[in-house]
């Protein structure tokens, strides 16, 4: 391994760790290079991103080394992640949604059913922020709407297709918070990267 390749991996580690990284650690993963040697190839990196003109940069904090941005920009990231944290999902649209994901197509009353709570404003919320959509209508009387999931759904949890959904059989209780947990965890998922680019303020 050259040194131009320790320092690509070194720059890549940094960039998906979700804490700072010691010397040591990055040492242990590279094998090959001494902490001295590591130390210069990140200040190395540091120069070339201040050459470069680049928006962030490499600190060192808590004993470690992360990727940061330039405190310049903070005012503009501190908006964006305010945004985020009200694109969030609230528990309610989470159990909804949950059911909407495994059940799909499937009526509001059976939403309702399952869940045990009038769903009308979760229901338009999802349906505002394109996470759910109106399918088609349920061949019984009064041909209620049926409602499923969009390609926006998709996109927040990070899916390729429904088929990535975890495997659910037909809901029983346990199994309707089982999917709602797996959709929160993911979730959470999406929330500990956006918290990740946070740290880099």
């Amino acid at each position: 391994m050259t040194s131009e390749e320790a320092k690509k991996i070194i720059e890549t580690l940094l960039f998906v760790s979700e804490k700072p990284l010691s010397l040591e650690r990055i040492k242990e993963i590279l094998e090959v290079f001494e902490k001295d040697t590591i130390s210069t190839l990140i200040e190395e990196l540091k120069n070339e991103y201040q050459q470069n003109n680049r928006t962030f940069t490499v600190e060192e904090v808590g004993g470690g080394y992360r990727l940061a941005t330039d405190s310049f920009y903070g005012p503009w990231i501190r908006k964006l992640f305010k945004m985020d944290r009200r694109d969030r999902l609230t528990m309610p649209s989470m159990e909804t949604l949950s059911i909407i994901a495994y059940k799909q197509p499937i009526t509001k009353s059976e939403i309702e059913a399952i869940r045990g709570v009038n769903v009308d404003g979760v229901l338009k919320n999802l349906l505002e922020r394109n996470l759910t959509r109106i399918t088609g209508r349920k061949e019984i009387m009064g041909r209620p709407f049926l409602y499923g999931t969009t390609r926006e759904f998709l996109i927040h949890f990070g899916l390729n297709s429904l088929e990535d959904l975890p495997g659910l059989k037909e809901f029983s209780e346990e199994e309707i918070e089982l999917g709602k947990k797996q959709l929160i965890d993911i979730e959470k998922e999406k929330q500990n990267e956006t918290q990740n680019l946070t740290q880099k303020d």
